[in-house]
């Protein structure tokens, strides 16, 4: 039997250390030679900036995106607000959208990111900005115009009078423009007739009579006459509305273009209005 001191012991230790520890020192040396990054070079994995690992173009991620819309193209690769995922800006037949797909490149994710402490909706923050509509191809001169016509800022607003979330907003609207001189609204009519049957003959009546009394009675739920006109209109409002990729009400379209959905707050439109 071979006996060691407990100085020998130590000895033993320390240099079974520095033994495992110089083949770790190698690698970090031998990458930065090379100058790859560090921790990748060391231990196999990524540095901070995981882009530098993972590559996505356009046409590969586009042949990805082709499993599920053959027709559908990808405008855009950047990385996502999540670490780990790519955001695609997808375009298809009615539109354009946003998915993301994870850095194994095996997994399409359809969803929001919602930043938890502030609440918000950075998906929707980015649809907004790249379904910009082209203001000056909407047809005002179909719509029905609330407020004051020298106001600096104009909205535009697709409504539905039998929405019961255009109904809510509507009475926002009429509640701002008597604080606001500087804010106009063009309501565009745009029944969704599968889920309200009756609004598209009481938007084709508002629009025969051009008439906001009549506009403000549907919204309150008053009994509306039938059409005395055969105008075309709400027909060229809801093809309107399918070419710019609006498929539900309220939808307002601010000055710059960009596209607001959903059960809308006049307190969020105003905040948008300023943050340019």
């Amino acid at each position: 039997m071979i006996m060691f001191s407990s100085k020998t012991r130590s000895f033993t230790v320390q240099f079974a250390v520095v033994l495992a520890v110089i083949p770790a020192v190698m690698l970090i040396v031998f990458a930065l030679v090379l100058g790859g990054p560090t921790v990748a070079g060391a231990f196999g994995g990524c540095d901070s900036n995981c882009a530098n690992c993972h590559k996505l173009t356009k046409e590969e991620a586009t042949e990805l995106i082709k499993a599920f819309d053959p027709k559908a193209s990808v405008e855009n690769v950047q990385q996502a607000p999540s670490k780990g995922l790519w955001e695609l800006t997808v375009k298809g037949e009615k539109g354009k959208g946003i998915v993301y797909l994870d850095y194994s490149k095996g997994n399409l994710i359809s969803g929001q990111i919602i930043k938890i402490k502030t609440k918000k909706n950075l998906t929707a923050e980015k649809l907004s900005d790249i379904q910009r509509v082209d203001i000056s191809t909407i047809p005002i001169q179909n719509a029905l115009y609330l407020g004051d016509t020298k106001a600096k800022h104009i909205l535009i607003v697709f409504t539905d009078p039998d929405c019961p979330y255009c109904r809510n907003f509507h009475k926002e609207i009429n509640e701002t423009l008597k604080k606001r001189k500087d804010v106009g609204f063009y309501i565009v009519l745009y029944p969704l007739t599968p889920i309200h049957p009756d609004s598209y003959r009481k938007s084709k009546t508002i629009i025969c009579e051009k008439s906001i009394k009549l506009l403000n009675e549907a919204v309150e739920g008053k009994a509306i006459p039938d059409p005395k006109c055969d105008t075309r209109v709400i027909d060229e409002n809801i093809k309107l509305a399918e070419k710019t990729g609006i498929t539900g009400t309220p939808t307002v379209i601010m000055p710059d273009g960009r596209i607001v959905r959903g059960a809308l707050k006049m307190e969020d439109i105003l905040k948008k209005l300023e943050n340019k």
